[in-house]
């Protein structure tokens, strides 16, 4: 902490998890949508993406490293796809689990295309997205520090190559340094933002308990 080269490895994998993350959130989201309303389309794409999701995140570096070398997108690859089959599987049973009333009397009052998504669908399903995006942000976090630990880029150093490092040299107190640091991003960021999320939610639905 003194030399500050843990604070770095915390920013340049924070700045990491955020790009891949981010892009895992929009497109997960998007293909739930089409998974959930689109049959031909869940019986395809959604059908592909319940199968891949049983293969550990780890399993794309190989392929990764293969098409994009030793580099942040090799990294940036395996976080994304540690993510994207989680949400996306979540957002499709948010939708799938909507009860048809609301549906039915939506387009009863005119709801259509775009609007019957964003003013109906979307909410409805909103609470299995918010828990689709907290459970695909532990996987992005685990896929990029087994990405990083793994598949060293020739970039700056995050903390799993903090955590290879600390192997390598033999300093166990690095290693533990880095852990503490881990364990507690995660709690900091489910404290801080999941946890505030999904209160208003159920706030929101009348779910909160006194």
């Amino acid at each position: 902490m003194q030399d500050g080269s843990l604070l770095l490895a915390t920013k340049i994998s924070l700045m990491r998890l955020a790009v891949a993350f981010s892009i895992a959130l929009i497109a997960g989201t998007t293909l739930g949508l089409l998974n959930g309303t689109v049959p031909l389309f869940r019986r395809t794409v959604g059908a592909l993406a319940l199968g891949l999701q049983t293969l550990p995140s780890i399993c794309w570096l190989p392929l990764a490293i293969v098409w994009f070398g030793l580099s942040e997108r090799a990294i940036l690859f395996v976080t994304l796809m540690g993510a994207l089959l989680a949400i996306t599987i979540a957002v499709t049973d948010g939708i799938l689990n909507i009860p048809p009333l609301y549906l039915r009397a939506a387009r009863m009052m005119g709801a259509r295309g775009f609007r019957l998504y964003r003013e109906v669908m979307i909410p409805a399903a909103f609470p299995a997205i918010i828990s689709g995006a907290k459970q695909g942000w532990a996987f992005a976090w685990r896929s990029l520090m087994a990405g990083e630990l793994i598949g060293v880029s020739k970039g700056a150093l995050g903390l799993g190559q903090q955590l290879n490092v600390g192997r390598d040299l033999n300093d166990m107190s690095l290693v533990l340094a880095v852990m503490a640091l881990l364990i507690g991003i995660g709690i900091v960021a489910d404290r801080l933002v999941f946890t505030r999320i999904e209160n208003s939610v159920r706030r929101r639905w009348g779910l909160a308990t006194a």
